[in-house]
C-alpha cells in the first residue's frame, strides 16, 4: 500500500484525470522537474507524434495547486497499440511523499480498465518494477533515438503486450 503524505489538516492530495484547462499548469510542472533539457530526450521525440490520452492521464491536487501530473499517449510499438507513459513530474516539495506512485498506479490502472495492451516508458526499473514494469517485456521494443535499452520497460494487460516487438511510432 501507498503511503501518502498528507498536508497540515490531514488531507491526502486528490487526484484527478487531467483537463484540458489543466494542460498549462501541468506543463509549467513539468518545466520545473525537468527544465529544457528534457527537449533533448527520446521520450520527447514520442511524443511529437503521439496521441494525447487525457482520459489516461491524471493530476494531483492540494486545494487549488497543481503538484503532480502523469501523462499517458497513444501509439504503436511495431503493429500493436500500446501506451506510452510520461512524463511524471512531482513538485519538489512533494517528492518522496507518495505523489508520484500513486499517479503512476492509477495510470496504471486506468489503461488496464480501457482494455489498452501495454505500457511503455523510459525510466528506472527499481522504481517502475513494483507497477509490473520490466525491462525483459520491452527487450525489442525500438524508440527513435538514442536511449539506454535497460531503461525501456513495458507493462502487459493482454497476451499480445507479453510479445512486443518493434518501433515505437503514431497509430
Amino acid at each position: 500500500m501507498i503511503q501518502l503524505k498528507t498536508d497540515p489538516d490531514g488531507a491526502a492530495p486528490k487526484l484527478a484525470a487531467e483537463r484540458a484547462p489543466d494542460s498549462p499548469l501541468a506543463d509549467a510542472l513539468i518545466d520545473r522537474a525537468f527544465g529544457p533539457g528534457r527537449f533533448t530526450k527520446v521520450s520527447e521525440r514520442v511524443r511529437e507524434f503521439a496521441a494525447f490520452a487525457p482520459e489516461l492521464s491524471f493530476c494531483a491536487w492540494r486545494g487549488d495547486r497543481m503538484v503532480g501530473v502523469v501523462r499517458q499517449w497513444r501509439v504503436r510499438c511495431g503493429e500493436t497499440p500500446v501506451v506510452f507513459l510520461g512524463p511524471i513530474a512531482v513538485e519538489e516539495t512533494e517528492r518522496s511523499s507518495g505523489v508520484g506512485a500513486m499517479l503512476v498506479q492509477l495510470a496504471c490502472d486506468a489503461a488496464k480498465a480501457a482494455g489498452e495492451t501495454a505500457i511503455v516508458l523510459v525510466g528506472d526499473e527499481p522504481y517502475f518494477g513494483k507497477f509490473g514494469f520490466s525491462a525483459d517485456l520491452a527487450k525489442d521494443v525500438r524508440l527513435p533515438g538514442p536511449v539506454d535499452q535497460r531503461r525501456v520497460l513495458a507493462a502487459a494487460f493482454a497476451p499480445e503486450g507479453e510479445q512486443l516487438s518493434g518501433m515505437v511510432r503514431p497509430l
